[in-house]
């Protein structure tokens, strides 16, 4: 059968590389063309856009982009129409997805499988009616989703397991490099490290990273060291670092994590990656008018918490950081409370082993290639 993907960032393009794989192992004869990134195309088929050309992130960067933005869609659209697949895969995305889930379904063209739903218990829960009047079948990657959907809206989901979760647990599991062997392969040297993962976005990345940096006095015992974003080149970085000691890990923040003693993280899937290779963290997350957080978190955001361990553990785990709160003396004090010896260290690892307990069930990709397929195999024979 053919399968059309899409997906928006790296974490997007990482999971449904591995989706892709799993599908193959349940259907010998897939074939895959999307909108997607490098991990996707090693595994196979047609790269039609790479996602480093559709993510807009922001209110102003997504407004001064819209003529990029409709042309990626008018492409996806027609591409999807003349390559007529058996099923199209949406992959988080949700202000690029929900439209093509639209038009796809509108169009009778395929069947929508949405995986790693929208997170839309966040905001813009309204977009709930979309997702019930589009999407055939929905795919969630987070416990908590389950209620959210089944019971408050109806709506049948199915819960596959975390497939960030897969991923570490395979990674640690192939992984024997030494931490000395790291630092030499990185041009680091050997005191204990602390990683900046500051986002995969252009945005995201000037405005945390700067503010990250100006902890790296106080702590002149470690060396901090970036993960550099797929999408995201040298030059950019420069831009931030300057002659600061701050150095950068390309490609490889699995490794930079399984050697990292502490990390500074900005929101997202790297929050979660960093709690399962059981490295404490603080979160932070600058945003434009910081001021009026407390009134857009009262009348727009419905939940408790911004990093997955929080929301996955139901209580907090790590420190979030986030607008007004994320200044230099609390991101200074909190990183001291999580370094080894500390008390708050050991107080986050406990939280860690809970949030694993709630995730569950292992083989996420797998669990949802074997539904999808499923689920088509019966409408055909109906």
């Amino acid at each position: 059968m053919k399968y059309y993907l899409i997906v928006g960032e790296a974490s997007g393009d990482l999971h449904a590389s591995h989706l892709m794989k799993a599908l193959k192992d349940v259907d010998k004869m897939a074939e895959f063309r999307f909108f997607g990134g490098d991990l996707m195309a090693q595994v196979g088929g047609t790269l039609v856009r790479h996602y480093r050309d559709t993510a807009y992130m922001g209110f102003f960067t997504v407004l001064t982009h819209l003529p990029a933005i409709f042309r990626n869609m008018a492409l996806c659209k027609n591409d999807i129409e003349q390559w007529k697949p058996d099923a199209v895969i949406l992959v988080d995305y949700p202000g690029f997805n929900l439209d093509i889930a639209k038009y796809v379904h509108s169009n009778h063209l395929a069947k929508v499988f949405y995986y790693i739903s929208p997170k839309i218990w966040a905001w813009k829960e309204h977009r709930i009616k979309n997702i019930k009047r589009d999407v055939d079948a929905l795919f969630s990657i987070l416990p908590f989703e389950v209620d959210f959907y089944e019971k408050k809206h109806g709506f049948p989901i199915h819960y596959v397991g975390n497939p960030t979760a897969d991923e570490v647990l395979g990674f640690v599991n192939d992984y024997k490099e030494t931490f000395l062997q790291f630092c030499q392969r990185n041009g680091l040297d050997d005191r204990p490290v602390v990683a900046l993962l500051a986002g995969s976005r252009r945005t995201e990345i000037k405005d945390n990273l700067p503010r990250m940096m100006k902890v790296m006095d106080a702590f002149p015992q470690y060396q901090f060291v970036l993960a550099g974003a797929p999408a995201i080149d040298d030059d950019y970085y420069r831009k931030f670092i300057g002659d600061t000691p701050l150095k950068i890990v390309h490609n490889d923040t699995f490794a930079l994590l399984a050697n990292a003693t502490a990390a500074l993280v900005t929101s997202g899937t790297a929050t979660l990656e960093t709690a399962l290779f059981n490295v404490p963290q603080v979160v932070c997350y600058s945003i434009p008018m910081a001021p009026f957080w407390g009134l857009l978190k009262r009348i727009v955001l419905k939940v408790k918490y911004i990093s997955l361990v929080n929301l996955i553990a139901d209580k907090e785990v790590v420190p979030e950081l986030v607008a007004d709160s994320f200044t230099d003396q609390r991101l200074e004090d909190e990183l001291k409370r999580i370094l080894p010896g500390m008390q708050g260290r050991e107080e986050m690892l406990k939280g860690y082993a809970d949030m694993r307990k709630a995730i569950g069930k292992p083989d996420a990709p797998a669990n949802a290639a074997k539904i999808m397929v499923g689920l088509m195999e019966a409408d055909r024979e109906l």
